[in-house]
């Protein structure tokens, strides 16, 4: 969008957003695992317009080989737009901006991963980017997180991100294109939602003590909802995989426990207990 199609407000009187939405609530998100068949895991991530597939090679052997390190994986992310994702045509020589943001997604994966258990070997992540209507950062933490679970990567959680930003001096949460360009600001954010333990914070623009406070906490509710869709995806990926059964009794009892093993995997189980406990 050009400088002369500036939109007169981001908030209309009524405390809707261009787009409809109230200032908390997420675009439409839809996420699928297991795309991309040539991958040993990958997702798809569309939120609101903004598309985008993530790809997961790996472990395996690191070349070249002076990148290795001895006490864990090299996790190496490469963020990258389709020429044709934005409307001004994008070059297609990585920019800049890819650059800080391939190095970003691998810091606020990193946490969440035993890359300690693959010494000298390197975990890739491929990120296209097929259409860019904001928040591309945050989208592809969250498909990238996703990939890595489909690969079978050892992680302590998945990763979900959004962004929180100012808009016409108000906090909006999951920005749009026109909302990134036009607004006051932006905070993305990355957690680890069992600890809310932070992977990513960064900010542009100004906010007020109080105004950046606020945004942490709506970035992380809105956070733990995208975690819960990233659990339904790998659920819905896992249930494709599902070994079958020859009679019913047999299908039900597979399929319970398939389901257990699931939540195990994902801390779901022995998270559930504690919170009965308390």
């Amino acid at each position: 969008m050009s400088p002369e199609t500036r939109p007169d407000f981001l908030i209309n009187p009524e405390g809707l957003r261009l787009d409809g939405r109230r200032p908390d609530e997420l675009r439409k998100i839809e996420l699928e695992c297991g795309v991309l068949k040539t991958a040993d895991g990958s997702a798809s991530i569309r939120q609101g317009k903004t598309y985008i597939l993530a790809a997961v090679y790996g472990p395996r052997e690191l070349h070249p080989r002076h990148l290795a390190l001895n006490d864990r994986a090299y996790l190496r992310c490469v963020y990258r737009m389709a020429t044709f994702s934005v409307p001004d045509r994008k070059r297609a020589a990585p920019s800049r901006r890819e650059r800080e943001i391939s190095m970003v997604m691998g810091n606020a994966l990193e946490p969440a991963l035993f890359l300690e258990e693959f010494p000298k070997a390197v975990v890739d992540v491929f990120i296209q980017v097929i259409q860019a209507d904001g928040g591309t950062r945050c989208a592809s933490i969250t498909a990238a997180s996703l990939a890595l679970a489909d690969a079978g990567i050892p992680m302590r959680s998945l990763v979900p991100a959004v962004a929180v930003g100012k808009a016409d001096g108000k906090l909006v949460l999951d920005l749009g294109d026109e909302e990134d360009k036009y607004g006051q600001g932006d905070i993305p954010i990355a957690i680890i939602p069992r600890t809310e333990e932070l992977t990513l914070l960064q900010q542009d623009g100004s906010f007020t003590r109080e105004e950046f406070l606020e945004a942490i906490q709506m970035g992380i509710t809105g956070c733990k909802y995208i975690h819960e869709l990233q659990k339904d995806a790998l659920k819905r990926a896992y249930a494709k995989r599902a070994p079958e059964a020859s009679e019913e009794e047999e299908e039900e009892d597979v399929g319970t426990e398939y389901e257990d093993d699931l939540e195990t995997d994902l801390g779901e189980s022995e998270y559930d207990d504690e919170e009965e406990d308390e």
